[in-house]
């Protein structure tokens, strides 16, 4: 089903994709302005250190995480948050295996490509 402009956002309906090295996304819902995305991982999985124009939330659903944004790590664990803004350097490392919830504005184009 496509996401875009989804408005009730069913999990059970949205498949994952593989993205390698332990992670897989499923793209939630999203229009021009924002997008919410989930990413598994398992233990030991890494969200490889990048930036992006996008400002980004985050909210840990499940397990924990090594996060960095910047030259700060924090671990976070389920019920924590982070919020990246634009063009700030950020990756993850899976400390104990969990979910992601990803929140980003304007939405990512090159996850829908």
């Amino acid at each position: 089903m496509e996401a875009k402009g989804k408005q009730f956002i069913v999990d059970s309906e949205i498949s994952w994709q593989d993205l390698g090295g332990g992670l897989k996304r499923k793209i939630m819902s999203y229009d021009d302005t924002m997008m919410m995305v989930k990413i598994e991982f398992e233990k030991g999985g890494i969200g490889t250190p990048h930036k992006h124009v996008h400002t980004q939330m985050s909210y840990v659903e499940s397990g924990a995480f090594e996060i960095t944004i910047g030259d700060r790590k924090q671990i976070l664990k389920a019920g924590d948050g982070y919020y990246i803004p634009s063009n700030v350097m950020h990756g993850a490392v899976c400390k104990e295996a969990g979910v992601l919830i990803d929140m980003f504005t304007p939405m990512r184009e090159d996850f829908v490509k």
